[in-house]
């Protein structure tokens, strides 16, 4: 859990709150006493939509699927 004063998240709030994954609490302090917390709020819903990327581009390695060179003798 961040720990900021009182000072530091008067001057940049916006971005601390943006730094914050979601559902995480963010702690200010005053005189090194905890006074706040604040919390970005958890995702309502998952943000990707199934179906959306089926119409990109995707690249894989021709050789994908070929054994490792070190784990060869573990193959055998």
């Amino acid at each position: 859990m961040p720990t900021v004063t009182i000072e530091e998240a008067q001057a940049k709030l916006p971005e601390l709150i943006e730094g914050l994954l979601h559902g995480e609490e963010l702690v200010i302090t005053k005189n090194g006493q905890q006074i706040a917390q604040v919390r970005r709020t958890p995702h309502s819903s998952w943000p990707c939509k199934p179906g959306t990327a089926k119409e990109k581009n995707h690249w894989m390695a021709d050789d994908f699927n070929a054994p490792l060179e070190d784990f060869k003798e573990y193959m055998e």
